[in-house]
């Protein structure tokens, strides 16, 4: 049952009037069985002051593009309800009318556009109205019989309303109904949700959350967990299993819905999906239709289902069923769009939002992690309708052609506009070694600055896990993820991309980073640090570029390795035969990297600082004592020492060597490949030559 969130003491505390209308809407969507992510709306009639300081009737809207759980003040909409109430007269009036009618009944121009269903809220008498789309209302009416269901529910305190896409005709339908029906209390619409109203906002959102625990106690009565879905066909695979299989098909999945613009995944294994998927009729309900038009723009129409036996097939015919099911979805999808196209129409990306796999469960894509799992989210809701309404009759949705008008809506589209414009780096992920270092975490974070995500990977896992929680402070949830991971550990390394392909689908950036540095004479240099140098410098970028190649091949998208080499790539540093030697065989490998890869679209480049003190653990080690004795130089004399013997006379900081990895890893050197870029300040003996 949908639980009660108001809390009197809160409620009764703040200011009158909007802020109530605030506090309202944040408790319909915090609970996504009440309300839609994204959907919804709800509104309030107050008297406000003028610019001439006369009282006027004014209602507070939802703006559109906002979502209820998180708006604030500023995302609703003010309009004078003198200048609304005349359009109830009105036979018809289109959306392109209706829009540019209500821009002149905003109080303050800086208001964002009003919902699509204000008028709905203003035609109703009412000073608080709610609109949602709660899984039990849906379920409602989303069966075959649910106007007959409703009236055993609510006997004569509802109205039904036929599917009518938002707008005035729905809104006026809305009115009249209630008009007409002295004892109404509720409002029923057909495939789309809830209306229902009170004199206070603690009564309308009461009111609200009693008549969906209606539906919901008379549905519950009437589930069948055993057989719900018509009964389990498959088994899920252990946990363990579900994760390994996914970590191969991840990144295939990937390169399949990434047409020309990338996608970033999401999986979900929770008890409703496991249960879903693997059901006798999974196949079959799927693919009746959206449970809710606001489904439609972020889980398109229908999803795409796997045939895929858990038990008796392996994750290699699970990778081509995906393949093949995925090319067949868009092919559909193309037909589907000339099938129903208007003129002016721009046909979105044909690939799947969600998919179903049997034993496994759901992989959502979107253009970044929030937005994937929005869809994911959506679907969940999907899911609880169908149980609902195969518990009641028969689970039905829109017609083709109205699932498309309300996909291609150009006041559903709008919202899209209000979108900020995609970045250099949106829908890419970055893995980085050493991303708790310096020259690591000022990377990471100007990828993300740039649009995005990062793995952060490093052994000193609470370093990274800090620089991580910094980065998603600031930009959002799971922009940034941290994992441990040694670079000469073959089994880590294989671990920490496994975990990159399940947390995002895969890896577009390599920044090779995580190192260390030794310093000896050579008849003084042991084996031991010999060994280690080999070993991290060169085994470890080995390693994770061997990897992270394998994605990017299996994604078939391309991808960018950009190595942090060193001045001494390139120079033969005193004192430091196995650091020089290891960090030119860093180079060297890049270039070998980048022959194999230039032919499936994998560049490979390497940036060559010298001397970044600032936020190292290799600087905060021996390594500066062991540097300055070789210069016959104090520790503390360092940082001077090195910007003078450069020919610009400065000093190389992380910031430097992040922009430089940023623009390897950019469209400004898609056309570079196998180059190394020196960023030391220009220190002679380095020149390349």
């Amino acid at each position: 049952m949908v639980h009660s969130l108001w809390e009197k003491e809160k409620a009764q505390g703040l200011p009158q009037g909007l802020e109530e209308l605030v506090y309202r809407s944040n408790l319909i969507g915090t609970d996504r069985r009440v309300c839609n992510w994204g959907g919804g709306n709800t509104s309030m009639k107050t008297i406000e002051k003028d610019f001439r300081g006369r009282d006027v009737e004014v209602m507070w809207v939802k703006g559109s593009g906002s979502d209820l759980a998180t708006m604030k003040a500023g995302n609703f909409t003010g309009l004078r309800m003198e200048d609304i109430r005349p359009l109830i007269e009105r036979e018809e009036m289109s959306d392109e009318d209706m829009v540019a009618y209500l821009a002149n009944c905003m109080i303050d121009s800086k208001h964002p556009r009003a919902s699509i269903e204000t008028l709905l809220h203003a035609f109703l008498p009412f000073k608080h109205v709610d609109h949602t789309h709660p899984d039990a209302i849906i379920s409602l009416c989303c069966a075959d019989n649910g106007k007959e269901i409703a009236k055993e529910i609510y006997g004569d305190r509802f109205v039904w309303v036929p599917y009518v896409r938002p707008g005035f005709a729905l809104s006026k339908m809305i009115a009249e109904g209630v008009r007409n029906n002295p004892k109404a209390e509720l409002v029923l619409m057909e495939k789309h949700g809830l209306v229902a109203w009170g004199d206070t906002a603690e009564a309308c959102y009461l009111k609200t959350i009693a008549i969906i625990n209606e539906a919901e106690a008379y549905i519950e009565a009437r589930v069948n967990e055993r057989a719900m879905f018509g009964g389990a066909k498959y088994a899920s695979l252990p946990a363990e299993e579900r994760r390994a299989a996914l970590a191969q098909v991840m990144p295939i999945i990937r390169g399949a819905v990434s047409d020309g613009k990338k996608m970033i995944l999401t999986y979900d294994d929770a008890d409703d999906v496991l249960a879903f998927v693997n059901s006798r009729d999974a196949r079959e309900l799927s693919q009746v239709g959206a449970a809710c038009p606001d489904h439609l723009v972020h889980t398109k129409m229908v999803p795409l289902y796997i045939d895929w036996n858990p038990q008796d097939e392996d994750a290699a015919a699970l990778a081509e069923k995906i393949k093949t099911g995925i090319a067949d979805f868009k092919e559909e999808y193309q037909q589907y769009f000339e099938r129903n196209k208007q003129e002016g129409d721009v046909m979105f990306e044909a690939a799947p939002r969600v998919i179903l796999i049997p034993g496994i469960g759901m992989v959502n894509t979107g253009k970044s992690w929030a937005m994937s799992r929005v869809s994911g989210a959506l679907y969940h809701r999907a899911i609880a309708v169908m149980r609902g309404a195969t518990a009641l009759g028969k689970f039905v949705s829109l017609s083709e052609n109205e699932s498309y008008n309300v996909e291609y809506w150009p006041l559903e589209l709008y919202k899209l506009t209000l979108v900020p414009a995609e970045a250099e780096f949106s829908r890419q992920v970055a893995f980085i070694t050493g991303g708790a270092g310096g020259i690591g975490s000022a990377t990471a974070r100007q990828l993300v600055k740039e649009g995005a995500h990062v793995v952060l990977a490093d052994l000193n896992l609470e370093g990274a896990e800090n620089v991580a929680a910094d980065i998603n402070a600031q930009y959002g949830d799971n922009r940034a993820i941290a994992v441990k991971m040694d670079v000469t550990n073959e089994e880590m390394v294989v671990a920490a991309l496994n975990e990159t392909a399940l947390a995002y689908g895969g890896v577009d950036i390599l920044v090779n980073n995580a190192g260390l540095a030794t310093s000896s004479p050579f008849e003084e240099t042991s084996l031991k640090e010999w060994n280690l140098n080999m070993n991290v410098l060169g085994t470890g970028y080995f390693l994770v570029a061997r990897e992270a190649f394998k994605q990017m091949k299996a994604q078939a998208i391309g991808g960018n390795m950009v190595f942090i080499g060193s001045k001494n790539s390139i120079y033969a540093g005193k004192n430091a035969s196995a650091y020089s030697a290891a960090k030119a065989l860093e180079a060297h490998l890049a270039r070998c990297i980048a022959a194999e890869g230039g032919p499936i679209g994998i560049r490979v480049n390497t940036v060559l600082p010298d001397a970044i003190l600032q936020g190292s653990a290799i600087w905060n080690s021996n390594w500066r004592n062991e540097r300055a004795a070789a210069y016959g130089i104090e520790p503390d004399q360092l940082e001077e020492y090195y910007r003078k013997r450069t020919t610009l006379l400065v000093n190389v900081y992380p910031q430097d060597i992040a922009e430089a990895v940023a623009f390897f890893a950019s469209s400004k050197s898609a056309k570079t490949t196998g180059c190394m870029l020196t960023v030391d300040g220009g220190v002679p003996a380095a020149f390349t030559r």
